[in-house]
């Protein structure tokens, strides 16, 4: 049966020191296999998973989040793709404060329509017919300039007609410009009509942002020369408010996962420079926490490899399980299999004297240890949790107190009901109810299949519970019974607990 030593403390016996000695040794055998799963597939997935638990760090203030970016920015090679990738996040979720720059670029509005017919199409081709009321996007632009410039311009307007329309006739009649040669009327613009491009008219048209949606990489190419070639105030203030108000983990989850692992590093340095710890982190309240104390103390000290190893230790066990379960991992598979067989149990004291022996040692190395251990706690509960009676038999041992989530006393770990306040009982009796619907709701449903239904009414009764005996769900003491937890779940859920309770011992000792 495994042992999760919840209580932080000791009991106050004797230490095996052999026992002691036997369980670091077997996590000194489980690192480099958790190390080489890490490894497979050049490490890109379990630095993803870095990247994730980073992500959802919440100690930044926006002028600290701001310099942290701007900071990444400036680094070599990032021009290439964090400027790129941020840019597509602003015209995506900012259009109107790029489209405001674009409006003041003439230059870049007349290359941007020079030689393409598609471009010029997809944005002038949009005069109204009869029974709408106005022209759109570049053709309201083009039809306003033309009226009010109708001196210097209207001869450059050609008509697929025979002879041409005067400004007079479709000024009454605006769906006469359906009849416009856009495409030579615009080649005309760009050659005769300088002007034109420098318009409030056409300022107006672009200034909502949504010429960006007609080539974005075009436009991503631009404002990318418009920050490092040109230096430009607007578009550097574009990306300031940005960065000031979108969110860290939007931020992180866009730009960092294709990061190569120097800008990575250099990215999380400075990172731990910014945070600052407060009550919260102290109680591990957040899965980012440790990264938080470890970064903020130790980032100018750590490699990226131990990084990764930490953060699947602590925060992606689960996931790092089921990589290592993957039919390419077959023999770190054998050699973990072979080393669960050999774990050994620990007393009470045995078990502190192991942590105290951890947290003697760097920041760094108790987390990975600690991590490991706690690792090796999920792995041995996926074994082991495999009906509901051997769950309930786990939670008993590690005087947890826990109730099926289809029944309401709470059981303790002798096995006896613990009576309900008012409030549950108005709960209990409120699920009932909702239960007894929804059965009402699929008897309903199966009506139409008489087959089907007694099929259905005859699982339900012959073997409710030998389901019930293999799927169990239960509320738990660990987490003060808020969410119910099934069998799937259950490592996840203590091994977490596991690793919160001597967390929290490690970082603030």
């Amino acid at each position: 049966m495994v042992q999760l030593f919840f209580q932080g403390t000791t009991d106050g016996g004797s230490v095996d020191t052999d026992a002691v000695k036997a369980r670091r040794s077997l996590l000194g055998k489980v690192e480099p296999i958790i190390r080489s799963v890490i490894k497979s597939g050049g490490g890109y997935e379990a630095r993803m998973w870095l990247c994730s638990t980073v992500s959802s760090i919440h100690l930044l203030d926006p002028y600290g989040q701001r310099d942290l970016f701007l900071n990444l920015l400036g680094m070599k090679n990032s021009k290439r793709d964090v400027a790129a990738r941020l840019l597509r996040m602003i015209f995506d979720k900012k259009p109107k404060k790029a489209g405001s720059i674009i409006a003041k670029k003439c230059q870049m509005l007349e290359d941007f329509f020079q030689g393409n017919p598609k471009r010029i199409m997809q944005w002038f081709g949009h005069f109204a017919v009869t029974g709408e009321l106005t022209h759109k996007k570049g053709a309201r632009a083009l039809s306003q300039f033309a009226f009010v410039n109708r001196d210097i311009c209207w001869e450059e307007l050609e008509w697929k007609g025979k002879h041409g329309q005067s400004p007079a006739v479709v000024a009454t009649k605006p769906h006469y410009f359906r009849d416009l040669d856009v495409l030579q009327t615009v080649e005309n613009f760009l050659e005769y009509v300088p002007d034109f491009w420098s318009s409030e008219e056409l300022a107006d048209s672009v200034k909502d942002g949504e010429i960006l949606q007609i080539d974005t990489e075009y436009f991503v190419d631009q404002f990318v020369y418009l920050m490092y070639e040109e230096n430009s105030r607007d578009a550097w203030q574009l990306v300031d408010e940005f960065l000031m108000d979108e969110q860290f983990s939007s931020l992180s989850q866009h730009l960092l996962i294709h990061l190569d692992e120097q800008r990575l590093l250099n990215f999380l340095r400075a990172l731990g420079k910014l945070i600052k710890l407060n009550s919260q982190c102290k109680e591990m309240v957040f899965p980012c926490c440790w990264l938080e104390v470890l970064l903020s103390a130790h980032s100018d000290h750590i490699s990226l490899d131990e990084l990764v190893l930490l953060n699947c230790v602590i925060s992606k066990g689960r996931q790092l399980w089921r990589l290592m379960n993957d039919e390419e991992q077959e023999e770190e598979q054998g050699q973990m299999q072979e080393l669960l067989k050999s774990t050994n149990q620990l007393t009470d004291a045995d078990h502190f004297a192991l942590m105290k022996g951890f947290v003697d040692t760097e920041l760094p190395d108790a987390l990975k240890w600690i991590g490991i251990q706690s690792w090796l706690v999920f792995c041995e509960l996926s074994k082991g949790c495999k009906s509901a009676d051997s769950c309930e038999h786990l939670f008993t041992c590690n005087r947890i107190e826990f109730r099926k989530a289809d029944d309401y006393p709470l059981v303790q770990n002798d096995g006896n009901s613990i009576a309900l306040d008012s409030d549950d009982e108005d709960l209990i009796r409120g699920s009932h109810k909702r239960r007894k619907r929804d059965r009402k709701r699929k008897r309903r449903r199966y009506d139409s299949d008489e087959d089907d239904l007694d099929q259905l009414l005859e699982l339900g009764t012959s073997n409710r519970r030998g389901i019930e005996s293999h799927h169990g769900c239960w509320y738990l003491s660990t987490d003060g019974f808020s969410a119910s937890w099934d069998i799937a779940d259950i490592p996840d859920h203590l091994s977490s607990h596991y690793l919160k309770t001597w967390l929290k011992f490690a970082c603030f000792r």
